[in-house]
């Protein structure tokens, strides 16, 4: 997940960083400030749209990126995209291209 604006509500962004990484607050703090930053989220698909959904709650602005290839993921839209992964890992694993299923 890239973290890609603090947003107006830069307080809450930083603990809704707290939450999603387990970051102190100073941590928290200059992951914010360097935005944008990406974050990694442990877990499955579901936990990083969990995640990106807090941040985007409290003001932040956020983009799901493929473990696989690194291409942006549009949430909730499935197939996302038509082009194929170049990544020489099985295209399953391949979130942007729009599979559900996971290896």
């Amino acid at each position: 997940m890239l973290l890609t604006e603090a947003g107006e509500r830069k307080t809450e962004a930083v603990r809704a960083i707290r939450t999603v990484t387990g970051l102190s607050l100073w941590n928290s703090k200059l992951l914010l400030a360097d935005a944008p930053v990406e974050l990694e989220v442990a877990g499955w698909f579901e936990a990083a749209v969990e995640a990106a959904r807090t941040l985007e709650d409290a003001g932040a602005r956020t983009r799901l990126l493929c473990d696989c290839c690194g291409r942006p993921i549009r949430r909730g839209a499935f197939p996302l995209t038509s082009v194929q992964c170049t990544d020489l890992r099985p295209l399953e694993i391949c979130w942007a291209n729009g599979l559900t299923t996971v290896i």
